[in-house]
């Protein structure tokens, strides 16, 4: 993947942008600004970016929007069981999990499953993790919580190549 559709992936998923309230019987979005940072390794050059998130979901279906630093949707993920499908300025693509589509997308697998249940400071029900002071680990990551009530979320990868999650929520975020 280019480091352009990178940058363009990561913006939409950090920049911050307002979400209403949801409406009675819709599940609740979380929102905010999220940033990815891939190590340079053998294969690839270090990436990173930042773009505006809106998440809803859990790791069986939902939806991740991501903004540009000026509100305009750069991409848009949405799942469901055995399909995932990446919607960009170029038109869309399916995949068969969610995995797929940010292996595709970013260049490496991220635990896109997982992050709803991530961004709410919880571990992710369908796969095992284990607790410590600050956090958890699950899937390979440690998902450091220190500062989860003040609305950030960091989870670090350190196998090759090193990746790093930084989530920031709006105030009103909740999920």
């Amino acid at each position: 993947m280019s480091a352009r559709a990178l940058a363009l992936l990561v913006a939409a998923l950090l920049a911050a942008c307002a979400t209403p309230p949801p409406a009675p019987g819709e599940q609740a979005w979380a929102s905010g600004r999220l940033s990815v940072r891939i190590a340079a390794d053998a294969s690839q050059a270090a990436q990173s970016m930042s773009v505006a998130f809106e998440l809803r979901g859990d790791g069986e279906s939902g939806e991740l929007r991501l903004n540009s630093p000026l509100g305009t949707r750069v991409a848009q993920a949405r799942w469901a069981p055995g399909v995932a499908v990446l919607d960009t300025p170029q038109g869309e693509r399916r995949f068969d999990t969610l995995d797929e589509l940010s292996r595709e997308a970013l260049g490496e697998a991220l635990p896109l499953a997982a992050l709803p249940d991530w961004v709410a400071g919880r571990p992710w029900p369908a796969a095992p993790h284990h607790v410590h002071d600050n956090g958890f680990e699950q899937l390979g990551w440690q998902v450091l919580l220190a500062r989860h009530a003040e609305g950030w979320i960091e989870a670090r990868r350190e196998a090759p190549p090193e990746v790093v999650v930084r989530v920031r929520l709006d105030k009103d975020a909740s999920l």
